[in-house]
């Protein structure tokens, strides 16, 4: 089971999609059967921001005074923990996407699209892919692609 916590700090956000939280509980949704979150209640958040926001984030958490499409939190929660009970959540951190940013850098993408692309790959983050190398790349992008194949 996923749990998402969705928070709306720019309510620009509601021009592009009406009910965010609805949108993404029924993307979740068709994600619980994959293999990582097999027999897992994971839980995360995201909070739909604005350049402002999370330019203020990159620099305080990054020390990049930059602004950014996407940041991801990743928690000291694992996935694999044997001391949490079948019934409790296993928070695996925040996502930040920055509507600014996105609108952007759509690249004649539909909107929903993108957005669908961003959080998924800061869902990726949470679950402990990283991109720094390119054989990493190549694995997240797997992932990233599989995800989006199943919400789609």
């Amino acid at each position: 089971m996923i749990k998402i916590n969705v928070l709306v700090k720019n309510q620009s956000w509601k021009r592009y999609i009406k009910n965010p939280e609805n949108y993404l509980k029924k993307k979740i949704k068709k994600l619980e059967n994959n293999i990582p979150f097999k027999n897992k209640k994971i839980e995360f958040s995201l909070l739909l921001s604005d350049t402002r926001f999370i330019t203020k984030l990159n620099l305080k958490f990054r020390r990049k005074n930059k602004t950014t499409d996407i940041l991801s939190f990743p928690s000291d929660e694992s996935l694999n923990s044997k001391k949490r009970g079948r019934k409790s959540f296993i928070y695996i951190g925040d996502i930040v996407i920055n509507l600014n940013k996105l609108k952007i850098n759509l690249n004649n993408k539909n909107f929903f699209f993108k957005f669908d692309e961003t959080w998924i790959h800061g869902l990726a983050h949470l679950l402990g892919h990283k991109h720094k190398s390119k054989k990493d790349y190549l694995v997240m992008k797997k992932v990233e692609n599989k995800f989006l194949r199943q919400i789609n």
